[in-house]
């Protein structure tokens, strides 16, 4: 099967962490998970905005590169509210917290369409990786290549790659948004990874 690349590129871009836990003990994902994908899918492609699915339908493969990550601190507060006191001297409070998450520092992210329409459509288009400030671009036009090139050639298309599926060396990536909290799984699929990106 033939697959059309797209490369988007950033100067830097957000991925938070699957896990409530603090970021010290889970550092943030360096891989995308489904609903990531789908997140990107229905950016580019508003006609899938009401349809709830758990796998991506025209983004079918994808890669990730970066050149560091940067720790970056982040205020966040709790949904609920705590009460103090009693009577007039009643209180509400929302607890404030820090978490130090990763930004990735100049990603590179391949994505893989089916269909040339598509990767033609998303090559007009800007992608965020998690935040809507953490913008990354078309970096040219789509390249037609085999599948089996994408998978292999570490030097055209280096990276980290969740593959979306279950069995042997599969793990836990989360739960999908998009299809009532359903779990998500993956096996990783790792490329090539430079020492340094040349920009």
């Amino acid at each position: 099967m033939n697959l059309y690349i797209l490369k988007f590129k950033g100067h830097f871009a957000f991925i938070k962490p699957w896990t409530a836990v603090r970021d010290e003990k889970t550092f943030s994902q360096q891989f995308l998970t489904p609903s990531m994908v789908i997140g990107m899918e229905k950016k580019l492609f508003p006609e899938l905005l009401q349809l709830d699915y758990d796998l991506p339908q025209k983004i079918v493969r994808h890669r990730l590169i970066y050149s560091g990550v940067v720790e970056q601190q982040e205020q966040t507060q709790t949904r609920g509210w705590n009460k103090k006191g009693r009577g007039s001297n009643a209180s509400a409070e929302r607890p404030r917290s820090i978490l130090t998450r990763g930004v990735l520092l100049y990603p590179e992210l391949y994505l893989a369409f089916a269909s040339a329409e598509d990767a033609a459509r998303a090559a007009e288009q800007h992608i965020c990786l998690a935040r809507n400030e953490d913008l990354m671009f078309p970096d040219g036009e789509p390249n037609e290549v085999e599948e089996e090139i994408f998978n292999s050639d570490g030097d055209q298309f280096p990276g980290i790659e969740l593959l979306f599926q279950q069995g042997e060396g599969a793990f836990l990536v989360g739960y999908n948004r998009f299809a009532d909290g359903k779990p998500m799984y993956g096996k990783m699929h790792i490329t090539k990874i430079p020492n340094v990106l040349s920009f």
